[in-house]
């Protein structure tokens, strides 16, 4: 004869819903919209939980994200010029543009992120319309970046590193935006709490 007990709690196993299922499922969802969408899974899936179905928050920490990622790129980048690894005078011009456009990179992001940190419905289609313009801005900055390895052999493992720790996350980072942007608005209310939680 089956055990009471022990039926209940395998029927209780497979009837309640798993809270890391449902998680995982938001993040896929919101990272539906995006290029690389491996990289956005892996960069924001830890923070699923929290952000649910809400496109503003997944704007808001897609580009949170982005930057804290192109700061280490950028901080990569000095350490390679100050160290002299890259030989070649070409090579070298080539290194420290990178990290002035990777810089700008950086400005246009903080940019961009100000804006979705104060977004108003009275203003939201003005407010979209700067941070989508700032960030591609950016992702055209670290284009210009990679374009400037182009031929280069040894330097070109720069602009890989640049591509897959940089403009990839970029990328992603714009298509939530852009997602925000045709989505609008939903409620603010429901974003109120979440300024002191999420970057």
């Amino acid at each position: 004869m089956t055990n009471p007990l022990k039926f209940f709690v395998t029927l209780m196993l497979f009837s309640t819903p798993i809270p890391h299922v449902r998680s995982e499922s938001y993040v896929r969802e919101a990272c539906s919209v995006t290029l690389y969408q491996d990289v956005c899974i892996r960069s924001l899936a830890s923070y699923s939980h929290n952000l649910k179905r809400s496109p503003r928050r997944w704007a808001r920490v897609g580009v949170s994200v982005t930057i804290r990622e192109v700061k280490s790129v950028s901080q990569h980048l000095n350490i390679l010029r100050k160290r002299s690894h890259i030989r070649g005078k070409r090579s070298r011009a080539a290194l420290s543009d990178c990290v002035e456009c990777i810089q700008d990179t950086l400005d246009n992001l903080h940019r961009a992120l100000e804006v979705l940190r104060r977004l108003s419905f009275r203003a939201f289609d003005e407010q979209m319309n700067d941070v989508l313009t700032w960030l591609s801005a950016a992702l055209t900055d670290e284009d210009t970046c990679i374009d400037g390895f182009e031929g280069m052999r040894k330097a070109g493992r720069i602009a890989r590193f640049c591509d897959k720790n940089a403009s990839y996350i970029t990328s992603n980072a714009l298509a939530l935006a852009n997602k925000l942007a045709t989505t609008g608005l939903r409620d603010l209310s429901e974003d109120h709490h979440d300024d002191q939680r999420h970057p």
